[in-house]
């Protein structure tokens, strides 16, 4: 095994994010980083690899401070620069993210989830909305667990389901047809395929593509915002009266 040498970085390590790259069973490699911008770089969204890293440094145990040979180096990447290395390590390797990192996402959906409830949920007894505090209860009573990898849209609609065995939470749905013009229908089809059911779909003798579709209320804006994002502002929405 290859013998490392101590750097100093106690004051991170309670709460260290580090990228891992396992080349063999008793050899791990690893670069300290931010990792919301580490997982931007492996979409291809940052191409600079030092807007990623802590320290420009590669570690055998990033916590214990442990940094590899040069000659382990070589061998396992051929080359003994550390930026070139650290982008191997972010593109093969994995993320691992601190618990206290974990929390504070867990924490961010959390506040979303209940924002997305009181936007789009009303009280089935009274028809008015549930007050922030009154939901933060509720999630307590129903054990509500929160997936800090899941966005909050993806994991509402059980956590709703969770709500209604302590809430007698109703969502309020909102219907629309809408119109696709010629010139950006095939382009967006799977796109539109991604936001939610689609109904009473037709491919128009012009060319355009017309669909019905049901969303929660509170999310119309973005909803909207995407399908003029596909149309450059040219689709035609009308909501359907109940």
């Amino acid at each position: 095994m290859a013998k490392g040498y101590a750097f100093s970085l106690r004051e991170e390590s309670p709460h260290m994010n580090v990228a891992r790259y396992i080349k063999e069973r008793s050899k791990h490699y690893e670069v300290v980083v931010d990792p919301d911008l580490a997982e931007s770089f492996k979409k291809g969204k940052i191409s600079d690899v030092r807007e990623v890293l802590k320290a420009e440094e590669v570690f055998s145990d990033a916590k214990k401070g442990l940094r590899p040979s040069e000659k382990d180096l070589l061998d396992t990447f051929g080359t003994k620069d550390k930026l070139r290395i650290a982008e191997t390590i972010l593109r093969k390797g994995i993320i691992q993210v601190s618990e206290k990192y974990r929390e504070e996402l867990r924490e961010q959906k959390r506040r979303r989830i209940i924002d997305l409830i009181k936007i789009n949920c009303v009280d089935s007894k009274t028809g008015l909305p549930f007050p922030p505090q009154r939901i933060e209860n509720a999630f307590a009573e129903a054990g509500v667990k929160i997936d800090e990898n899941k966005r909050a849209e993806d994991q509402i609609q059980d956590i709703i389901k969770k709500l209604r065995t302590v809430l007698p939470i109703k969502a309020e749905i909102k219907k629309y047809d809408i119109l696709i013009p010629a010139k950006y229908a095939s382009k967006s089809k799977n796109s539109i395929i991604q936001l939610g059911a689609v109904e009473r779909e037709k491919w128009n003798q012009d060319g355009s593509y017309s669909f019905a579709m049901e969303i929660p209320a509170g999310m119309r804006e973005e909803f909207f915002d995407k399908i003029n994002a596909m149309t450059q502002g040219n689709a035609q929405i009308k909501e359907i009266e109940r």
